[in-house]
């Protein structure tokens, strides 16, 4: 679902209104339903009021009865009489029994009181005659609802204020404490800790806060991956300049003492050759890295290509055998001619610096369902399972001591200078770069479950 967040802040928001208003009126109805009814002790001291009222009428007769109600209302502040009803039907009508039962001149002590009008009610305590009634105005002290007005206040302005500050509250929560999360893994990634991540910290959330996350997970595992690949190749770069200037320091100390021989000015031009070509890759290496280029200007012919790289690797190695097994056409386009011949010649050369005088290596190219196949075969040691991965790391070399004891490790990459281990990891770039992917693992005798070699198939698009 889009805009995930914007649908949670909207329920939130709009249950928490609805939640409200909804609250504030059940909670406003019965508040004013509680306190609309007189006090039950005070019901109880008005029916003992009619009850005195009546034995004093009936025991003293109505002078004492005008005595006692005189001070009634003096000691109430309040109004009150007792008087007798009397109601004659006309034109032939009658009075039902359920009139005269509950026909009263002033209200029920049970019955609810209007908390908004503003005078007091009267209320009514029948005689035991049915006929003659105590009368009297509710006094001031039993009216109920006294503290209405505050709840009334309480209920309009502070319940209302501690709902909403309660989903404030959880909108903050709800919003912040991935923000939070993301800005403590910042502070942590900016301090050297490249394998922070924050997608798992957010559980099974799932809205555009976690496609920020995601995006940041990716960001840092991207930048985590190229300071610490560019450390490495630091690290590794000046480790593989030290030979190479180690021999031209030798060969300048030769000029200084006088000795000039061709094997002396051969080495330096050698070893110059090597740090160029050490140094390009290099760089090369960390611009594809840095960059993440998508290299797509050339349409060409991928037979074509291997078939002149091919050529070429056959009289760099006249004592091996190279066969070349291409249709007649292999077109490709939206690729990098220079970069896919580059990355093929270091895997081919790499076959061949691998393959013992006399084998073969193998070259194919096959046409398959959504692009093109380019494999290549060699008859060399292979490489032990474990480290298969590990070969189109920059300047790695298989250990001799990982081997089986009756083969020989040999360097794995390399160009004609000598191989310094970038071959492969340039050339894995490389056809990153044009929208391919390289596959390496070791292939075996039929019949056999021994290793007869390396291959590396490079799978790449017919168009990117």
């Amino acid at each position: 679902m889009k805009n995930r967040l914007l649908w949670t802040l909207w329920l939130i928001i709009a249950a928490g209104t609805v939640a409200l208003f909804w609250v504030i009126d059940a909670l406003k109805q019965r508040t004013e339903q509680q306190m609309s009814f007189i006090a039950e002790h005070h019901q109880v001291e008005l029916l003992r009021y009619g009850a005195e009222a009546e034995r004093v009428l009936l025991e003293d007769g109505e002078a004492a009865l005008s005595v006692w109600l005189e001070k009634l209302q003096r000691d109430e502040h309040t109004w009150a009489s007792v008087s007798t009803s009397s109601v004659a039907p006309l034109a032939g009508s009658y009075l039902s029994t359920q009139f005269l039962e509950g026909f009263r001149l002033g209200r029920n002590v049970e019955w609810k009181i209007h908390l908004y009008f503003k005078d007091n009610p009267i209320m009514d305590v029948p005689f035991a005659d049915g006929q003659t009634h105590f009368l009297i105005q509710l006094p001031q002290r039993m009216r109920p609802g006294t503290y209405f007005p505050y709840a009334h206040l309480g209920i309009q302005i502070a319940l209302p204020f501690v709902i909403l500050c309660l989903v404030t509250w959880v909108l903050y929560r709800h919003v912040m404490r991935p923000l939070q999360q993301l800005e403590r893994a910042t502070r942590q990634f900016s301090d050297g800790q490249f394998d922070v991540r924050v997608k798992t910290l957010l559980g099974k959330r799932n809205d555009e806060i976690t496609a920020l996350a995601e995006t940041f997970d990716q960001m840092a595992e991207r930048t985590g991956n190229l300071v610490i690949n560019q450390r490495q190749l630091l690290s590794d770069l000046s480790h593989e300049l030290r030979t190479p200037l180690t021999r031209l320091d030798m060969a300048v100390d030769c000029f200084e003492e006088g000795v000039q021989t061709d094997s002396t000015i051969d080495r330096l031009r050698h070893e110059s050759a090597v740090m160029r070509d050490l140094v390009d890759d290099a760089l090369m290496l960390a611009w594809l890295n840095n960059e993440n280029p998508r290299l797509t200007s050339d349409d060409f012919d991928l037979a074509e290509l291997l078939s002149v790289i091919c050529e070429d690797a056959r009289f760099e190695y006249p004592d091996r055998h190279l066969d070349l097994l291409l249709p007649e056409q292999g077109l490709i386009q939206g690729s990098s001619q220079r970069a896919l011949g580059q990355a093929v010649e270091n895997i081919v050369r790499n076959a061949l610096n691998h393959t013992p005088p006399g084998k073969s290596v193998t070259v194919a190219l096959v046409l398959e369902a959504d692009g093109y196949r380019v494999t290549v075969r060699d008859e060399g040691v292979g490489v032990p399972e474990h480290l298969l991965a590990d070969i189109f790391r920059p300047f790695f070399r298989v250990d001799k001591s990982r081997t089986d004891s009756t083969q020989t490790a040999l360097p794995v990459a390399g160009k004609k200078h000598g191989g310094f281990g970038l071959g492969l990891a340039l050339a894995r770039r490389q056809i990153a770069a044009v929208g391919g992917a390289v596959i390496a693992f070791n292939h075996q005798i039929a019949g056999s479950d021994r290793v007869a070699g390396l291959q590396i198939d490079i799978v790449l698009p017919t168009r990117w």
